[in-house]
């Protein structure tokens, strides 16, 4: 057992680096000065960790939406030029969201984008999986539910998929009218 020297609420400066006192200071980012000079390294409080990774992984995050928002607007692009009529991009309902809702006629056309990196592993039409088909299922059917279930001139609803390639800064649309 331990004496009360030793207890989590009491630092000594004889308390070995792997005291819990130490380490439980060592991880909770402290708002005190550096101690004065000629005061033991044990005793000094460890610097916070640094930031870089965290920018990194938010700036990556501002890219990948950046790419994610020029593909979806090559697509709207890219239907337009068919005579399409984009009714609503990145729709959400409740926490569900469709990428593009288009419309040709009595068509409504949920439409889902994907883009990948020159090293995927996989096409973007081919990272649509089981599941997201099954959410992107269930947000056409609530949109249908909620604005086209009793609009005479909609007749069918309809699952797109657009894969979106960048190639020297232009975008390359691959489009398969019911995908799913």
């Amino acid at each position: 057992m331990g004496s009360p020297a030793k207890s989590c609420s009491t630092t000594s400066a004889s308390a070995a680096p792997s005291s819990p006192a130490i380490t439980a200071s060592a991880t909770t980012p402290s708002t005190t000065p550096p101690p004065p000079a000629g005061t033991s390294a044990s005793r000094a409080p460890r610097k916070a960790p640094r930031a870089t990774a965290e920018t990194t992984a938010s700036t990556r995050s501002a890219e990948r939406a950046a790419v994610a928002r020029s593909a979806e607007e090559a697509v709207v692009a890219f239907l337009r030029g068919r005579g399409y009529w984009i009714v609503a991009t990145n729709l959400r309902i409740g926490r569900l969201e469709i990428d593009i809702v288009a419309r040709d006629g009595p068509t409504i056309m949920v439409v889902e984008v994907r883009t990948r990196g020159d090293g995927a592993w996989t096409s973007g039409l081919g990272s649509i999986g089981y599941r997201k088909r099954k959410l992107i299922r269930r947000a056409g059917e609530r949109l249908w539910q909620r604005r086209y279930k009793n609009d005479a001139s909609a007749l069918r609803l309809r699952f797109d998929a657009a894969s979106v390639r960048f190639v020297n800064g232009r975008a390359e649309v691959e489009y398969v009218p019911a995908a799913f």
